[in-house]
């Protein structure tokens, strides 16, 4: 994968969020859920710029692993609107896959930059 390709997806799906949380319904929990959806699903994007410019390999990994986790935060809250059916499920399970390889490409990217840092020593 490009370099740039992973930060393309991931500013992909919080573009995808952001429709998602507008479109949620405008109950006490639909809004709840759009705006911990909202913040946990543009974060992680955020997050990997920073990891992009990290200062050391130590910082990359620290930032990478945050962007993991709200990516996996954000998986919470999309399944919990499915499971809730607060929206259709065939509108949110391209969201949930998409997600789940976002996730996957940044652990293994994590684990990778742990290995390397091993080699060095």
């Amino acid at each position: 994968m490009a370099k740039n390709q992973y930060g393309e997806r991931l500013q992909e799906i919080a573009v995808r969020i952001i429709a998602m949380a507008d479109s949620l319904p405008h109950t006490v929990a639909g809004k709840h859920i759009a705006q911990q959806v909202l913040r946990s699903g543009t974060s992680a994007g955020a997050n990997y710029c920073e990891a992009r410019g990290a200062e050391s390999r130590a910082d990359f990994v620290h930032k990478m692993q945050l962007a993991v986790k709200e990516l996996r935060e954000t998986l919470f809250w999309i399944e919990t609107c499915r499971k809730a059916k607060l929206l259709a499920p065939d509108r949110l399970d391209a969201l949930i896959r998409e997600t789940n390889e976002l996730i996957a490409i940044g652990v293994k990217s994590v684990l990778t930059a742990k290995r390397n840092a091993e080699n060095v020593k």
